[in-house]
């Protein structure tokens, strides 16, 4: 049984939410190995006066893993789902994989260097409110997937 996806309210949140986080990762993860100062004059990522010159490197290895891994898999995943083939669904649950982790390993990055990096106050909450979102949209999309594993793969 195939589901019906123009109903279902959870496969179009996956997809939309999919679809923004995307946009989001290209132009700031992407790019910014393009110009990374211009990321950073646009706010989507941090100055050296900000997290230092290793935090610099530990950011730009993250935009190089995203770039080659977690945005072709994101990608994958939202065609494949639109498509309803079953190599959309696995590259969509390995992305809500990576979905979970990073933010994770960023936020406890934050907190640990708190008294190393020069990160300003409405970092610190935007960061708190962004990173845990986006980890319990991984959470979430990996239990849609997983419970509606028989409707969605072909």
């Amino acid at each position: 049984m195939v589901m019906d996806t123009r109903k279902n309210k959870g496969y179009w949140f996956l997809i939309t939410f999919s679809s923004i986080l995307l946009l989001f990762l290209i132009v700031g993860q992407s790019y910014s190995l393009i110009d990374y100062n211009y990321i950073v004059s646009i706010g989507l990522q941090e100055s050296s006066e900000e997290v230092t010159k290793v935090g610099i490197a530990w950011l730009k290895a993250f935009a190089i893993g995203d770039t080659l891994a977690y945005i072709p898999l994101l990608l994958l995943g939202i065609i494949g789902m639109i498509k309803k083939r079953k190599w959309g669904y696995f590259s969509m649950f390995a992305s809500l994989a990576i979905s979970v982790y990073w933010p994770i390993v960023n936020l406890s990055a934050i907190y640990l260097a708190k008294n190393d990096i020069n990160l300003n106050a409405d970092k610190y909450v935007s960061f708190s409110i962004i990173l845990p979102i986006l980890s319990i949209y991984g959470l979430w999309g990996m239990f849609y997937l997983y419970k509606n594993r028989l409707e969605l793969k072909q």
